[in-house]
């Protein structure tokens, strides 16, 4: 059963999609729906995939395909009563007919990418939280499920990395030595910088001789992810 916004989204996704063959864009389902920010439009579309009426296409623009759509008209909660109740109404579901407009290329591609906040490039911040989305073009990134973060700070100059750039993030809970993470310590305080592992030990690595490596218990330490990518914006 799906919520009304749930029904909303989705008959707006598969409208969109078999009169132009292109899913809409986040910031239009986020006006569609009259939601304040596109935090709503991811758990939406999480809460469609998970019920499976729809899927997300990896690494293509607008990457969403509609699998199937409620067969009736409204959502399946049906009005309140007069004593204030709702009487929850069945979906029938049918198929959805893709449309058969051209997709664009793959080198042109877009993909909307969840941007969790700053991550520091220097002493660690606070654990980061979901927010907002990236556009990212998809040649940026490689398979599996991507993260995006504003960099804070200056600790991994020397890796390119420079305060204000955003760090494409792959997600992910292991790391080889001498790969740059997001290193989240003791479930509090989220920072980038290089792994290397020293027995019980992790030590999390700076690229800028100004700063001292940080070194913990191998347990307060948890990978989030590994860098894939960066986009800078020039002023």
């Amino acid at each position: 059963m799906l919520t009304a916004k749930q029904h909303e989204l989705l008959l707006f996704i598969a409208r969109r999609l078999e009169a132009t063959g292109i899913s809409p864009s986040f910031e239009e389902m986020k006006d569609a729906l009259d939601l304040k920010s596109k935090s709503g439009v991811h758990r939406l579309i999480s809460a469609l995939e998970e019920r499976g009426f729809i899927r997300r296409l990896p690494n293509r623009a607008r990457a969403l395909e509609v699998l199937k759509v409620p067969e009736t008209a409204g959502a399946d909660q049906s009005p309140a009563s007069e004593n204030g109740s709702a009487e929850p109404k069945s979906d029938t579901v049918v198929p959805f007919k893709k449309s058969t407009a051209t997709q664009p290329t793959a080198a042109n591609d877009i993909v909307e990418v969840p941007l969790h906040g700053r991550i520091a490039a220097g002493a660690p911040i606070e654990a980061i939280e979901d927010f907002n989305s990236l556009p990212v073009p998809a040649a940026l990134l490689g398979p599996g499920e991507h993260y995006a973060l504003e960099v804070s700070g200056d600790s991994m100059i020397e890796a390119g990395i420079f305060d204000g750039d955003y760090a494409l993030i792959r997600r992910t809970e292991s790391a080889r030595d001498g790969e740059i993470v997001v290193a989240l310590v003791d479930d509090e305080e989220a920072t980038l910088k290089y792994l290397r592992r020293d027995g019980a030990r992790v030590r999390l690595d700076p690229a800028n001789e100004m700063y001292e490596p940080q070194i913990y218990n191998s347990s307060q330490v948890k990978v989030q992810g590994k860098l894939a990518g960066l986009l800078r914006r020039y002023h």
